[in-house]
C-alpha cells in the first residue's frame, strides 16, 4: 500500500513508519517543515491552511497522528494549542481529501478515551456517550471533521487511544526513574480505573485496520484488561523489584500539576475495545504484567 502518516516523528509515529516500511509498504510523511528535499516527504502549514492537493492523490491510506502533546501543566495557551493542533490539521486533511479525484480508500485518524471523560468504574465501550471536561471536548471536535469524509464513501476509522506504553517515551517512561528509585506509589485514592495499550499492540491495531474495510467509526484501542492505578502501581513495582509505599495524595496532583494532572491521572475510565474483539483481534500483550516484563525486561 502507498501510506501517508502525519505526526511521523512522535512515539506512535515512528514505530509505525518502522513496521510498514520493513513490511514493503510505501510510507510518505506528512511534515511541517523541510530541511532538504526527500521523496518521501509532502509538507503542509496548518496555520496557513495550504496543502498541495495534486500531492495527496491516489495514496491507499492516510494516518492521522499529529497534535500537541497533552503534557506539561495546562495553560490556556497550552491548552489553546492542545485543541488547534489536533482540530485544525483534521479540518484542513478532510477538507483537501474530500476535493480529491483520487481519494484514499481508507482514513485513519487518531483521538484519544479521554472521549469518555471520568466514568468511574462503569464499563465505557465505542458505543458509550461522551464524557464532560476539557479532554472529552477535544475528542469531539477531533473526530467531528472525519465524518464529512464517511460521506464521501471513505472508510474512517477514528482510534481512541489510551494510556501507550513504551520505555521510549509516553507516561511509561516518564514513570520509571521515580519507580526505580524506590518513590513510587498509588495516586490519589488508586481506585480509579487506567486503560492502556503496549506500542507493539497499538502498532498491530492501526496495521489490522489498513487490511479490514469493513471497521468504521470509533475503535477503543486499549487493552482488553484495564487496572485500578493502585494495581498499576503494585505491577510494575514487581516488575522492577521495586517498593511503592509513597502515595501521593490527590491534592498534591491537583496543586503541582493542576487541570493536566486531574485529567490525566486522576480521572476513571473502564474501557472496552469492544470492535476489536468483536472482530478477533489477537493482543500480544493483553495482561499488564506480561506487557511490562516484555517491555521493561
Amino acid at each position: 500500500m502507498r501510506i501517508l502518516i502525519s505526526g511521523a516523528s512522535g512515539l506512535v509515529g515512528k514505530s509505525l513508519v518502522n513496521f510498514l516500511s520493513l513490511n514493503q509498504h510505501q510510507v510518505v510523511k506528512l511534515v511541517r517543515t523541510r530541511t532538504d528535499v526527500k521523496k518521501d516527504e509532502i509538507v503542509w502549514d496548518i496555520k496557513k491552511k495550504k496543502i498541495d492537493l495534486s500531492s495527496l492523490e491516489g495514496f491507499d491510506a492516510i494516518i492521522h497522528l499529529a497534535g500537541e502533546n497533552i503534557a506539561g501543566r495546562w495553560t490556556e495557551e497550552k491548552k489553546k494549542k492542545i485543541e488547534e493542533s489536533r482540530v485544525a490539521s483534521t479540518q484542513l486533511l478532510c477538507r483537501a481529501l474530500s476535493g480529491l479525484h483520487l481519494p484514499p480508500r481508507v482514513f485513519i485518524s487518531a483521538s484519544a478515551i479521554g472521549y469518555y471523560g471520568d466514568q468511574a468504574d462503569r464499563v465505557l465501550t465505542e458505543t458509550s456517550a461522551k464524557g464532560q471536561g476539557f479532554l472529552a471536548d477535544v475528542c469531539n471536535k477531533w473526530e467531528h471533521p472525519t465524518h464529512a469524509l464517511s460521506e464521501k464513501g471513505i472508510q474512517v476509522v477514528n482510534i481512541r487511544t489510551g494510556m501507550v506504553l513504551s520505555p521510549k517515551g509516553g507516561a511509561l517512561k516518564t514513570m520509571l526513574l521515580p519507580f526505580k528509585l524506590g518513590l513510587g506509589g498509588k495516586i490519589g485514592s488508586g481506585k480509579q480505573y487506567m486503560s492502556w495499550i503496549a506500542l507493539d499492540d497499538l502498532v498491530a491495531i492501526f496495521a489490522t485496520l489498513l487490511q479490514n474495510s469493513h471497521i468504521t467509526g470509533p475503535v477503543n484501542a486499549v487493552s482488553p484488561y484495564p487496572v485500578t492505578n493502585e494495581e498499576f502501581t503494585k505491577t510494575l513495582g514487581n516488575v522492577l523489584n521495586r517498593p511503592t509505599f509513597l502515595a501521593v495524595p490527590e491534592f498534591v496532583i491537583k496543586k503541582l500539576l493542576g487541570e493536566m494532572g486531574e485529567a490525566l491521572l486522576l480521572v476513571s475510565q473502564r474501557v472496552r475495545p469492544e470492535i476489536l474483539l468483536d472482530s478477533h483481534f489477537s493482543f500480544t500483550h493483553p495482561r499488564l504484567g506480561e506487557a511490562l516484563e516484555y517491555l521493561l525486561n
